[in-house]
């Protein structure tokens, strides 16, 4: 039986903008590789280039050169349509900012990204209560984003990634706005339904006590990308 693919790969994977008349040069040949399951921690000062790295990764963004793999499928050339597909489907992202829409319950931030990936109402409510039960969030279903908590708005947030089953997840500093106590329990919560359903995950983070308990530490600096010693 042959290994699996690589959930996610990058290799020899390189950023320029363009700016005026210069290029401003952010990665450099970066490769890696996230296995299912496995849980990588990307850190690096700020300005490093964290959030490009995950952008590309999570093909919201395309590189300069080289080639991004998701699945095993070559994602380097494949059109817009594709990439929407893959993302919706397979990727979930959290950010440091909860983003979820205002207007909207707890339930219902979870519901409508399963909607829209095609699930039934009926079926989305009810894995969406199951996410909220198993964040510990069931009695706040009903609840808009104003009356929750940072931390509570972030467990949301998680579930709501979560939802369409991704085989990749993709977060940008998840516990970056919330206070030290709050991001390890939050932080814990996460590594929890990440590991529970098998999913890699690929994680910038600054706070170096949350990344040494991830499975692997990637340090990015001057656009590489090398194990942590």
């Amino acid at each position: 039986m042959s290994d699996p693919a690589p959930a996610v790969a990058l290799q020899k994977v390189a950023r320029t903008y363009r700016q005026a008349s210069a290029g401003l040069e952010v990665l450099k040949s970066v490769s890696l590789s996230v296995m299912p399951g496995e849980i990588v921690a990307v850190v690096g000062p700020s300005g490093a280039g964290k959030s490009t790295l995950l952008h590309i990764a999570g093909l919201l963004d395309r590189p300069s050169a080289g080639s991004v793999f998701f699945a095993g499928e070559d994602c380097t050339g494949i059109g817009d349509d594709r990439r929407t597909a893959i993302r919706r489907g397979g990727i979930g992202f959290v950010y440091q900012f909860h983003h979820l829409l205002p207007e909207f319950s707890a339930l219902e931030n979870i519901v409508l990204p399963q909607m829209i990936a095609g699930r039934s109402r009926r079926e989305a409510a009810l894995h969406a209560r199951e996410l909220l039960e198993r964040i510990g969030l069931a009695e706040r279903a009903t609840h808009r984003p104003a009356r929750l908590s940072g931390g509570e708005q972030q467990r949301v947030a998680i579930a709501r990634a979560l939802a369409n089953r991704p085989r990749v997840l993709i977060a940008d500093e998840p516990t970056g706005n919330l206070d030290p106590q709050t991001a390890s329990s939050v932080f814990e919560m996460l590594l929890a339904a990440v590991r529970n359903r098998g999913v890699a995950a690929l994680i910038a983070t600054h706070n170096i006590e949350l990344a040494g308990r991830m499975d692997r530490r990637l340090v990015l600096r001057d656009g590489t990308v090398r194990p942590e010693k």
